[in-house]
């Protein structure tokens, strides 16, 4: 079963440390991106954003900072946030607990951010009460599918449409295996949200 939104069950089932959707008295809504930075990628979201005038959360493997340490410079110099999504883009499902919190301390050391978004979406209660203590762990109200190579550029777009609302949070993915529905998806997006009279935020 694919979810692309956050319904209330789903909310339920996981730690209530986690942040799902943000407050929004207006209609402010937060574009985050997954699995950067790559220059493959990484790049083509920033012409966009540019383009648009809009901000956004990055949420970074730390192998890929390490690697290109002057795109996550310029993510902060065009006025986007970071948050850390592991070193090694790792499953907590499939981690023992001390492993985990080592791959999010080792991405720390390149991300400093105190954001931090589980890869995959998993997560435990043990590891969310811990990291709670120096993190705000960010989840999605609005998952696009980009990530889907079954999918296409517009029924992504038609995900991230239809399950908009203030305050919500919504996932692309800056990434290689991504970037052809990403590319068609985020700028018509973005168009519609503007349109819709929607405010882009960062997540602070």
């Amino acid at each position: 079963m694919n979810l692309y939104s956050a319904p209330f069950w789903l909310r339920a089932l996981y730690p209530k440390e986690l942040v799902w959707r943000l407050p929004a008295s207006n209609k402010e809504i937060y574009l985050t991106f997954d699995d950067g930075p790559v220059p493959e990628a990484t790049l083509l979201v920033l012409e966009i954003l540019k383009r648009y005038q809009v901000k956004a959360t990055f949420f970074c493997v730390g192998e890929n900072a390490e690697k290109y340490p002057d795109i996550l410079k310029l993510l902060l110099k065009e006025g986007h946030a970071v948050g850390n999504h592991t070193f090694h883009h790792v499953k907590a499902w499939k981690t023992d607990y001390h492993s985990y919190l080592s791959e999010v301390e080792q991405c720390s050391r390149l991300v400093k951010s105190n954001l931090f978004r589980p890869p995959h979406g998993q997560i435990n209660r043990k590891l969310a009460r811990t990291l709670s203590k120096d993190y705000k762990l960010i989840m999605w109200s609005v998952l696009t599918g980009d990530y889907d190579k079954s999918l296409s550029g517009d029924q992504c777009l038609n995900n991230a449409v239809k399950n908009t609302r203030p305050g919500s949070i919504i996932v692309f993915h800056d990434s290689i295996k991504a970037r052809e529905r990403m590319e068609y998806a985020l700028p018509l997006y973005i168009e519609y949200c503007l349109g819709q009279g929607y405010t882009f935020r960062k997540i602070e």
